[in-house]
Protein backbone atom coordinates (compact mmCIF):
# COMPACT_ATOMS: atom_id res chain seq x y z
CA UNK A 1 0.00 0.00 0.00
CA UNK A 2 1.21 3.49 -0.88
CA UNK A 3 0.16 6.36 1.38
CA UNK A 4 1.29 9.32 -0.71
CA UNK A 5 2.18 10.07 -4.34
CA UNK A 6 2.89 13.20 -6.29
CA UNK A 7 0.12 13.09 -8.85
CA UNK A 8 0.49 13.93 -12.53
CA UNK A 9 -1.25 16.99 -13.93
CA UNK A 10 -3.76 14.83 -15.81
CA UNK A 11 -4.65 12.78 -12.71
CA UNK A 12 -8.26 13.52 -11.79
CA UNK A 13 -7.61 12.41 -8.21
CA UNK A 14 -5.34 15.42 -7.83
CA UNK A 15 -7.81 17.98 -9.16
CA UNK A 16 -10.05 20.13 -6.94
CA UNK A 17 -13.75 19.17 -6.93
CA UNK A 18 -13.18 16.27 -9.33
CA UNK A 19 -11.15 14.45 -6.69
CA UNK A 20 -14.14 14.68 -4.35
CA UNK A 21 -16.52 13.35 -6.99
CA UNK A 22 -14.35 10.43 -8.05
CA UNK A 23 -12.24 9.59 -4.99
CA UNK A 24 -13.91 10.76 -1.79
CA UNK A 25 -15.49 7.65 -0.26
CA UNK A 26 -18.12 9.55 1.72
CA UNK A 27 -19.30 11.35 -1.40
CA UNK A 28 -19.29 8.15 -3.45
CA UNK A 29 -21.20 6.13 -0.87
CA UNK A 30 -23.72 8.95 -0.57
CA UNK A 31 -24.30 8.92 -4.32
CA UNK A 32 -24.53 5.11 -4.42
CA UNK A 33 -27.05 5.03 -1.58
CA UNK A 34 -29.07 7.84 -3.18
CA UNK A 35 -29.15 6.03 -6.53
CA UNK A 36 -30.14 2.79 -4.78
CA UNK A 37 -32.97 4.60 -3.00
CA UNK A 38 -34.24 6.13 -6.25
CA UNK A 39 -33.98 2.74 -7.94
CA UNK A 40 -35.99 0.94 -5.26
CA UNK A 41 -38.50 3.76 -4.90
CA UNK A 42 -39.09 3.88 -8.67
CA UNK A 43 -39.83 0.15 -8.72
CA UNK A 44 -42.16 0.53 -5.74
CA UNK A 45 -43.95 3.44 -7.40
CA UNK A 46 -44.30 1.44 -10.60
CA UNK A 47 -46.21 -1.28 -8.78
CA UNK A 48 -48.51 0.91 -6.68
CA UNK A 49 -49.09 3.55 -9.39
CA UNK A 50 -48.91 1.54 -12.63
CA UNK A 51 -50.12 4.17 -15.13
CA UNK A 52 -48.38 7.23 -16.55
CA UNK A 53 -51.22 9.49 -15.51
CA UNK A 54 -50.48 8.84 -11.85
CA UNK A 55 -46.77 8.08 -12.09
CA UNK A 56 -44.27 9.79 -14.39
CA UNK A 57 -41.40 9.11 -12.01
CA UNK A 58 -40.69 5.45 -12.77
CA UNK A 59 -40.35 5.78 -16.53
CA UNK A 60 -38.64 9.17 -16.31
CA UNK A 61 -35.97 7.80 -13.98
CA UNK A 62 -35.18 4.64 -15.93
CA UNK A 63 -35.84 5.74 -19.53
CA UNK A 64 -34.91 9.38 -19.16
CA UNK A 65 -32.32 10.01 -16.47
CA UNK A 66 -30.51 6.66 -16.12
CA UNK A 67 -30.86 5.45 -19.71
CA UNK A 68 -30.12 6.92 -22.07
CA UNK A 69 -29.16 10.37 -20.76
CA UNK A 70 -26.67 9.66 -17.98
CA UNK A 71 -25.30 6.39 -19.32
CA UNK A 72 -24.65 7.48 -22.91
CA UNK A 73 -23.23 10.89 -22.01
CA UNK A 74 -20.82 9.39 -19.46
CA UNK A 75 -19.76 6.36 -21.51
CA UNK A 76 -18.56 8.60 -24.32
CA UNK A 77 -16.64 10.80 -21.89
CA UNK A 78 -15.62 9.48 -18.46
CA UNK A 79 -16.23 5.80 -19.16
CA UNK A 80 -18.14 3.28 -17.04
CA UNK A 81 -18.93 5.55 -14.11
CA UNK A 82 -22.59 4.53 -14.31
CA UNK A 83 -21.51 0.99 -13.47
CA UNK A 84 -19.66 2.43 -10.48
CA UNK A 85 -22.91 3.74 -8.99
CA UNK A 86 -25.22 1.03 -10.37
CA UNK A 87 -27.50 -0.31 -7.60
CA UNK A 88 -26.92 -3.90 -8.71
CA UNK A 89 -23.16 -3.60 -8.47
CA UNK A 90 -23.40 -1.70 -5.19
CA UNK A 91 -25.50 -4.31 -3.38
CA UNK A 92 -23.74 -7.12 -5.23
CA UNK A 93 -20.45 -6.48 -3.46
CA UNK A 94 -22.05 -7.01 -0.07
CA UNK A 95 -24.12 -10.02 -1.15
CA UNK A 96 -21.04 -11.68 -2.65
CA UNK A 97 -19.17 -11.35 0.65
CA UNK A 98 -21.78 -13.45 2.47
CA UNK A 99 -22.57 -15.68 -0.49
CA UNK A 100 -21.44 -19.13 -1.56
CA UNK A 101 -18.51 -17.77 -3.61
CA UNK A 102 -18.72 -20.52 -6.21
CA UNK A 103 -16.90 -20.33 -9.52
CA UNK A 104 -19.35 -19.58 -12.29
CA UNK A 105 -19.58 -22.54 -14.74
CA UNK A 106 -18.16 -22.09 -18.22
CA UNK A 107 -21.62 -22.38 -19.74
CA UNK A 108 -22.62 -19.17 -17.95
CA UNK A 109 -19.26 -17.40 -18.09
CA UNK A 110 -20.12 -16.03 -21.49
CA UNK A 111 -20.52 -12.28 -22.07
CA UNK A 112 -22.65 -13.03 -25.14
CA UNK A 113 -25.47 -13.87 -22.70
CA UNK A 114 -25.75 -10.26 -21.57
CA UNK A 115 -25.41 -8.97 -25.13
CA UNK A 116 -28.30 -11.09 -26.38
CA UNK A 117 -30.47 -10.31 -23.36
CA UNK A 118 -30.15 -6.64 -24.25
CA UNK A 119 -30.48 -7.17 -27.98
CA UNK A 120 -33.44 -9.57 -27.96
CA UNK A 121 -35.03 -9.02 -24.55
CA UNK A 122 -35.10 -5.26 -24.84
CA UNK A 123 -34.59 -3.92 -28.36
CA UNK A 124 -36.53 -6.54 -30.33
CA UNK A 125 -39.39 -6.20 -27.85
CA UNK A 126 -39.18 -2.42 -27.97
CA UNK A 127 -39.64 -2.22 -31.74
CA UNK A 128 -42.44 -4.78 -31.82
CA UNK A 129 -44.29 -3.33 -28.82
CA UNK A 130 -43.01 0.25 -28.54
CA UNK A 131 -45.33 1.14 -25.67
CA UNK A 132 -44.73 -1.99 -23.59
CA UNK A 133 -41.79 -0.85 -21.48
CA UNK A 134 -43.02 2.73 -21.40
CA UNK A 135 -45.57 2.07 -18.66
CA UNK A 136 -44.52 2.38 -15.02
CA UNK A 137 -45.74 -1.13 -14.20
CA UNK A 138 -43.86 -2.95 -16.97
CA UNK A 139 -40.73 -0.90 -16.27
CA UNK A 140 -40.90 -1.74 -12.57
CA UNK A 141 -41.52 -5.41 -13.33
CA UNK A 142 -38.55 -5.55 -15.70
CA UNK A 143 -36.10 -4.08 -13.20
CA UNK A 144 -37.57 -6.08 -10.31
CA UNK A 145 -36.94 -9.32 -12.22
CA UNK A 146 -33.45 -8.19 -13.21
CA UNK A 147 -32.71 -7.40 -9.58
CA UNK A 148 -33.86 -10.83 -8.42
CA UNK A 149 -31.66 -12.50 -11.03
CA UNK A 150 -28.73 -10.30 -10.03
CA UNK A 151 -29.14 -11.11 -6.33
CA UNK A 152 -29.19 -14.85 -7.04
CA UNK A 153 -26.03 -14.65 -9.14
CA UNK A 154 -24.23 -12.45 -6.62
CA UNK A 155 -25.08 -14.86 -3.80
CA UNK A 156 -24.06 -18.03 -5.63
CA UNK A 157 -21.08 -16.92 -7.70
CA UNK A 158 -17.90 -15.04 -6.87
CA UNK A 159 -16.10 -12.15 -8.60
CA UNK A 160 -19.25 -10.21 -9.54
CA UNK A 161 -20.14 -12.78 -12.20
CA UNK A 162 -23.50 -11.17 -12.91
CA UNK A 163 -21.85 -7.88 -13.92
CA UNK A 164 -19.29 -9.63 -16.11
CA UNK A 165 -21.52 -12.02 -18.00
CA UNK A 166 -25.26 -11.70 -17.36
CA UNK A 167 -25.92 -7.98 -17.00
CA UNK A 168 -27.55 -6.81 -20.25
CA UNK A 169 -25.46 -3.65 -20.35
CA UNK A 170 -22.23 -5.02 -18.88
CA UNK A 171 -20.41 -5.99 -22.07
CA UNK A 172 -21.93 -3.06 -23.92
CA UNK A 173 -20.60 -0.49 -21.45
CA UNK A 174 -17.22 -2.22 -21.40
CA UNK A 175 -16.96 -1.98 -25.19
CA UNK A 176 -18.24 1.56 -25.66
CA UNK A 177 -16.30 3.00 -22.71
CA UNK A 178 -13.10 2.62 -24.75
CA UNK A 179 -14.20 5.69 -26.70
CA UNK A 180 -13.96 7.88 -23.60
CA UNK A 181 -11.09 10.05 -22.40
CA UNK A 182 -10.24 8.61 -18.97
CA UNK A 183 -8.23 5.64 -17.75
CA UNK A 184 -7.63 4.02 -14.39
CA UNK A 185 -4.11 2.80 -13.74
CA UNK A 186 -1.38 3.03 -11.10
CA UNK A 187 1.93 4.82 -10.69
CA UNK A 188 4.36 2.15 -11.84
CA UNK A 189 7.31 3.44 -9.84
CA UNK A 190 5.39 2.92 -6.60
CA UNK A 191 3.94 -0.46 -7.54
CA UNK A 192 7.29 -2.05 -8.41
CA UNK A 193 8.19 -2.46 -4.74
CA UNK A 194 4.68 -3.24 -3.47
CA UNK A 195 4.32 -6.45 -1.46
CA UNK A 196 0.70 -6.22 -0.31
CA UNK A 197 -1.22 -5.55 -3.57
CA UNK A 198 -4.04 -3.89 -1.65
CA UNK A 199 -5.62 -2.50 -4.82
CA UNK A 200 -6.16 -6.02 -6.14
CA UNK A 201 -7.38 -7.30 -2.77
CA UNK A 202 -9.96 -4.50 -2.60
CA UNK A 203 -11.32 -5.28 -6.08
CA UNK A 204 -14.54 -7.29 -5.99
CA UNK A 205 -13.98 -8.22 -9.64
CA UNK A 206 -10.61 -9.88 -8.91
CA UNK A 207 -8.75 -7.42 -11.13
CA UNK A 208 -5.22 -6.09 -10.81
CA UNK A 209 -5.21 -2.33 -11.49
CA UNK A 210 -1.40 -2.26 -11.60
CA UNK A 211 -1.55 -4.31 -14.83
CA UNK A 212 -4.02 -2.09 -16.69
CA UNK A 213 -1.44 0.22 -18.29
CA UNK A 214 0.72 -2.64 -19.56
CA UNK A 215 -2.30 -4.43 -21.03
CA UNK A 216 -3.79 -1.21 -22.45
CA UNK A 217 -7.05 -2.47 -20.99
CA UNK A 218 -9.08 -1.87 -17.85
CA UNK A 219 -10.71 -5.27 -18.40
CA UNK A 220 -13.94 -5.55 -16.37
CA UNK A 221 -13.26 -2.45 -14.24
CA UNK A 222 -16.46 -0.55 -13.47
CA UNK A 223 -14.74 2.49 -11.92
CA UNK A 224 -16.21 1.77 -8.50
CA UNK A 225 -12.94 3.24 -7.13
CA UNK A 226 -12.67 0.77 -4.24
CA UNK A 227 -9.01 0.28 -5.14
CA UNK A 228 -8.29 4.00 -4.86
CA UNK A 229 -9.51 4.04 -1.26
CA UNK A 230 -6.85 1.57 -0.11
CA UNK A 231 -3.83 2.75 -2.11
CA UNK A 232 -2.76 6.22 -3.19
CA UNK A 233 -0.84 4.79 -6.13
CA UNK A 234 -4.11 4.27 -8.01
CA UNK A 235 -4.70 7.06 -10.53
CA UNK A 236 -7.67 8.10 -12.62
CA UNK A 237 -6.29 10.10 -15.52
CA UNK A 238 -7.46 12.05 -18.50
CA UNK A 239 -6.17 10.64 -21.76
CA UNK A 240 -6.59 11.39 -25.45
CA UNK A 241 -10.11 10.42 -26.57
CA UNK A 242 -10.29 6.78 -27.67
CA UNK A 243 -6.53 6.39 -27.26
CA UNK A 244 -7.04 2.84 -25.99
CA UNK A 245 -8.35 1.94 -29.43
CA UNK A 246 -5.23 3.29 -31.13
CA UNK A 247 -3.03 0.54 -29.68
CA UNK A 248 -3.10 -3.21 -29.22
CA UNK A 249 -5.07 -4.87 -26.44
CA UNK A 250 -6.70 -8.23 -25.93
CA UNK A 251 -9.78 -8.10 -28.12
CA UNK A 252 -13.13 -9.58 -27.17
CA UNK A 253 -15.50 -11.21 -29.63
CA UNK A 254 -18.48 -10.29 -27.48
CA UNK A 255 -17.45 -6.63 -27.38
CA UNK A 256 -17.14 -6.33 -31.16
CA UNK A 257 -20.50 -8.01 -31.70
CA UNK A 258 -22.01 -5.77 -29.04
CA UNK A 259 -20.81 -2.76 -31.04
CA UNK A 260 -22.40 -4.14 -34.21
CA UNK A 261 -25.67 -5.25 -32.62
CA UNK A 262 -26.20 -2.01 -30.70
CA UNK A 263 -25.36 0.06 -33.77
CA UNK A 264 -27.94 -1.98 -35.69
CA UNK A 265 -30.60 -1.90 -32.97
CA UNK A 266 -30.28 1.78 -32.10
CA UNK A 267 -28.45 3.87 -34.68
CA UNK A 268 -29.64 2.12 -37.84
CA UNK A 269 -33.13 1.02 -36.75
CA UNK A 270 -33.96 4.42 -35.31
CA UNK A 271 -32.66 5.98 -38.50
CA UNK A 272 -35.12 3.82 -40.42
CA UNK A 273 -38.13 3.80 -38.13
CA UNK A 274 -37.97 6.94 -36.00
CA UNK A 275 -36.31 9.34 -38.43
CA UNK A 276 -37.35 8.30 -41.93
CA UNK A 277 -40.56 6.96 -40.40
CA UNK A 278 -41.65 10.58 -39.87
CA UNK A 279 -41.08 11.56 -43.49
CA UNK A 280 -43.81 12.15 -46.06
CA UNK A 281 -42.65 9.14 -48.09
CA UNK A 282 -42.66 6.63 -45.23
CA UNK A 283 -44.73 4.20 -47.31
CA UNK A 284 -42.01 4.04 -49.98
CA UNK A 285 -39.28 2.50 -47.85
CA UNK A 286 -38.54 -1.20 -48.22
CA UNK A 287 -39.16 -2.04 -44.56
CA UNK A 288 -42.58 -0.39 -44.74
CA UNK A 289 -43.46 -2.16 -47.98
CA UNK A 290 -42.38 -5.49 -46.51
CA UNK A 291 -44.54 -4.86 -43.45
CA UNK A 292 -47.55 -3.95 -45.61
CA UNK A 293 -47.06 -7.10 -47.68
CA UNK A 294 -47.09 -9.43 -44.69
CA UNK A 295 -49.94 -7.51 -43.07
CA UNK A 296 -52.07 -8.29 -46.11
CA UNK A 297 -52.32 -11.97 -45.15
CA UNK A 298 -51.08 -12.22 -41.53
CA UNK A 299 -52.80 -10.74 -38.50
CA UNK A 300 -49.98 -9.43 -36.31
CA UNK A 301 -52.32 -8.18 -33.62
CA UNK A 302 -50.79 -5.31 -31.67
CA UNK A 303 -47.26 -5.78 -33.03
CA UNK A 304 -45.76 -2.71 -34.69
CA UNK A 305 -44.97 -4.53 -37.92
CA UNK A 306 -43.12 -1.61 -39.50
CA UNK A 307 -40.95 -1.36 -36.41
CA UNK A 308 -40.31 -5.10 -36.51
CA UNK A 309 -39.15 -5.10 -40.12
CA UNK A 310 -37.15 -1.90 -39.70
CA UNK A 311 -35.33 -3.69 -36.88
CA UNK A 312 -34.83 -6.92 -38.85
CA UNK A 313 -33.54 -5.12 -41.92
CA UNK A 314 -31.21 -2.96 -39.82
CA UNK A 315 -29.75 -6.05 -38.17
CA UNK A 316 -29.41 -7.91 -41.47
CA UNK A 317 -27.77 -4.95 -43.21
CA UNK A 318 -25.39 -4.34 -40.31
CA UNK A 319 -24.29 -7.97 -40.17
CA UNK A 320 -23.88 -8.27 -43.94
CA UNK A 321 -21.92 -5.03 -44.22
CA UNK A 322 -19.67 -5.67 -41.22
CA UNK A 323 -19.01 -9.37 -41.81
CA UNK A 324 -19.03 -9.20 -45.60
CA UNK A 325 -16.93 -6.06 -45.70
CA UNK A 326 -14.39 -7.45 -43.26
CA UNK A 327 -14.25 -10.75 -45.15
CA UNK A 328 -13.40 -8.99 -48.41
CA UNK A 329 -10.92 -6.78 -46.55
CA UNK A 330 -9.22 -9.84 -45.05
CA UNK A 331 -8.81 -11.38 -48.50
CA UNK A 332 -7.30 -8.16 -49.84
CA UNK A 333 -5.00 -7.85 -46.83
CA UNK A 334 -4.12 -11.56 -46.96
CA UNK A 335 -4.78 -11.69 -43.23
CA UNK A 336 -6.88 -14.16 -41.26
CA UNK A 337 -10.56 -13.10 -41.20
CA UNK A 338 -10.94 -13.29 -37.43
CA UNK A 339 -7.83 -11.19 -36.89
CA UNK A 340 -9.15 -8.62 -39.34
CA UNK A 341 -12.69 -8.62 -37.98
CA UNK A 342 -11.90 -8.41 -34.27
CA UNK A 343 -9.06 -5.93 -34.71
CA UNK A 344 -10.87 -3.50 -37.00
CA UNK A 345 -14.38 -4.02 -35.59
CA UNK A 346 -13.71 -1.73 -32.64
CA UNK A 347 -13.76 1.20 -35.05
CA UNK A 348 -17.57 0.91 -35.13
CA UNK A 349 -17.84 2.12 -31.53
CA UNK A 350 -18.44 5.85 -32.22
CA UNK A 351 -21.41 5.20 -34.51
CA UNK A 352 -23.69 4.75 -31.53
CA UNK A 353 -21.91 6.14 -28.50
CA UNK A 354 -21.04 9.46 -30.16
CA UNK A 355 -23.71 9.49 -32.86
CA UNK A 356 -26.26 8.68 -30.17
CA UNK A 357 -25.56 12.00 -28.48
CA UNK A 358 -27.62 13.55 -31.27
CA UNK A 359 -30.72 11.72 -30.06
CA UNK A 360 -29.89 12.40 -26.41
CA UNK A 361 -29.44 16.11 -27.00
CA UNK A 362 -32.65 16.56 -28.95
CA UNK A 363 -34.83 14.49 -26.67
CA UNK A 364 -33.45 16.14 -23.56
CA UNK A 365 -35.24 19.26 -24.74
CA UNK A 366 -38.21 17.42 -26.28
CA UNK A 367 -39.11 15.31 -23.26
CA UNK A 368 -36.37 14.07 -20.91
CA UNK A 369 -35.93 17.28 -18.93
CA UNK A 370 -39.64 17.95 -18.43
CA UNK A 371 -40.46 14.30 -17.67
CA UNK A 372 -37.66 14.03 -15.11
CA UNK A 373 -38.64 17.25 -13.33
CA UNK A 374 -42.36 16.43 -13.40
CA UNK A 375 -41.67 12.86 -12.32
CA UNK A 376 -39.67 13.92 -9.27
CA UNK A 377 -42.25 16.61 -8.54
CA UNK A 378 -44.99 14.00 -8.59
CA UNK A 379 -43.12 11.30 -6.65
CA UNK A 380 -41.88 13.52 -3.84
CA UNK A 381 -44.79 16.00 -3.69
CA UNK A 382 -42.53 18.98 -4.35
CA UNK A 383 -45.37 21.27 -5.35
CA UNK A 384 -43.72 22.75 -8.44
CA UNK A 385 -45.74 23.87 -11.42
CA UNK A 386 -45.84 21.36 -14.25
CA UNK A 387 -42.82 21.86 -16.47
CA UNK A 388 -43.44 22.04 -20.21
CA UNK A 389 -41.01 20.57 -22.76
CA UNK A 390 -38.11 22.90 -23.47
CA UNK A 391 -38.51 22.52 -27.23
CA UNK A 392 -40.50 20.80 -29.96
CA UNK A 393 -39.61 19.31 -33.32
CA UNK A 394 -40.65 22.62 -34.91
CA UNK A 395 -37.71 24.35 -33.22
CA UNK A 396 -34.91 24.25 -35.76
CA UNK A 397 -32.21 25.12 -33.24
CA UNK A 398 -32.56 21.73 -31.57
CA UNK A 399 -31.29 20.04 -34.72
CA UNK A 400 -27.83 21.40 -33.97
CA UNK A 401 -27.32 18.17 -32.03
CA UNK A 402 -27.32 16.27 -35.33
CA UNK A 403 -23.71 17.32 -35.61
CA UNK A 404 -22.94 14.36 -33.32
CA UNK A 405 -24.11 11.99 -36.06
CA UNK A 406 -21.41 13.39 -38.31
CA UNK A 407 -18.79 13.42 -35.56
CA UNK A 408 -19.67 9.78 -34.95
CA UNK A 409 -18.82 8.50 -38.42
CA UNK A 410 -15.84 10.84 -38.80
CA UNK A 411 -14.37 9.52 -35.56
CA UNK A 412 -15.15 5.96 -36.67
CA UNK A 413 -13.12 6.56 -39.84
CA UNK A 414 -10.26 7.95 -37.73
CA UNK A 415 -10.33 4.86 -35.53
CA UNK A 416 -10.46 2.57 -38.56
CA UNK A 417 -7.34 4.22 -39.97
CA UNK A 418 -5.53 3.72 -36.67
CA UNK A 419 -6.78 0.16 -36.20
CA UNK A 420 -5.45 -0.65 -39.68
CA UNK A 421 -1.98 0.22 -38.37
CA UNK A 422 -2.25 -2.83 -36.11
CA UNK A 423 -2.71 -5.12 -39.12
CA UNK A 424 0.47 -6.47 -40.67
CA UNK A 425 0.05 -6.02 -44.41
CA UNK A 426 1.28 -3.87 -47.26
CA UNK A 427 0.15 -0.25 -47.29
CA UNK A 428 -1.32 -0.47 -50.79
CA UNK A 429 -3.42 -3.46 -49.73
CA UNK A 430 -4.68 -1.52 -46.72
CA UNK A 431 -5.77 1.32 -49.00
CA UNK A 432 -7.87 -1.04 -51.12
CA UNK A 433 -9.21 -2.90 -48.08
CA UNK A 434 -10.22 0.23 -46.17
CA UNK A 435 -13.59 0.96 -47.88
CA UNK A 436 -14.68 -2.66 -47.48
CA UNK A 437 -13.76 -2.80 -43.80
CA UNK A 438 -15.56 0.54 -43.37
CA UNK A 439 -18.74 -0.58 -45.14
CA UNK A 440 -20.91 -0.23 -42.03
CA UNK A 441 -19.49 3.23 -41.31
CA UNK A 442 -20.12 4.31 -44.90
CA UNK A 443 -23.70 3.05 -44.70
CA UNK A 444 -24.30 4.93 -41.44
CA UNK A 445 -22.87 8.10 -42.99
CA UNK A 446 -25.00 7.65 -46.11
CA UNK A 447 -28.12 7.08 -44.02
CA UNK A 448 -27.60 10.42 -42.28
CA UNK A 449 -27.15 12.29 -45.55
CA UNK A 450 -30.10 10.48 -47.13
CA UNK A 451 -32.34 11.34 -44.16
CA UNK A 452 -31.47 15.00 -44.55
CA UNK A 453 -32.20 14.81 -48.27
CA UNK A 454 -35.59 13.14 -47.72
CA UNK A 455 -36.83 15.74 -45.26
CA UNK A 456 -35.52 18.62 -47.34
CA UNK A 457 -37.11 17.25 -50.51
CA UNK A 458 -40.34 15.66 -49.31
CA UNK A 459 -40.86 17.09 -45.84
CA UNK A 460 -42.24 15.49 -42.70
CA UNK A 461 -45.51 13.70 -42.16
CA UNK A 462 -46.14 14.12 -38.47
CA UNK A 463 -49.46 12.34 -38.80
CA UNK A 464 -47.80 9.08 -39.77
CA UNK A 465 -45.25 7.72 -37.36
CA UNK A 466 -44.63 4.50 -35.50
CA UNK A 467 -46.93 5.42 -32.63
CA UNK A 468 -49.85 6.17 -34.89
CA UNK A 469 -49.22 2.98 -36.80
CA UNK A 470 -49.30 1.06 -33.53
CA UNK A 471 -52.63 2.64 -32.65
CA UNK A 472 -54.06 1.80 -36.06
CA UNK A 473 -53.04 -1.83 -35.62
CA UNK A 474 -54.75 -1.97 -32.23
CA UNK A 475 -57.96 -0.69 -33.79
CA UNK A 476 -58.04 -3.34 -36.51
Amino acid sequence: MVNFVKRDKNDIFGMPILNIIFKNRVFQRTVQILVLFLFVYAIYMGFINPTKEENLFTTALFWGLFWPFFMVTTLSTFGRIFCGICPHGFIGKYITKIGLKKKIPQSLANPFIGVFLLFIGWWATYYMYPEFFKTPYSTALLFFIMTLVAVVFYYIYDEMAYCKYICPIGTMTKAFSKVGFTKLETYKEHCSSCKTFDCATACSYNLKPFTFAKKNSMEDCTLCMDCSSVCESVAFKFKKPSSTLFDKFKTSKAEVWALIFITAAISITMGFHHALGRSAIVEEFFWTKTARYFESFINFGTIDVIGLFAFLYAVLISIVLSVGGMFIASKILKVNFQTTFYTLGYAFAPLFIIGGLSHIGEFFFYSYASNIVNGFNQAFYLGFETMQPLASRKDDWVHIFKVFNHIGYIWAFVLMINRFKLIESKTILKVFAFPFASALIIFYMSLNFYTGYVFKTYGANMGHNHKNHQMSMENK
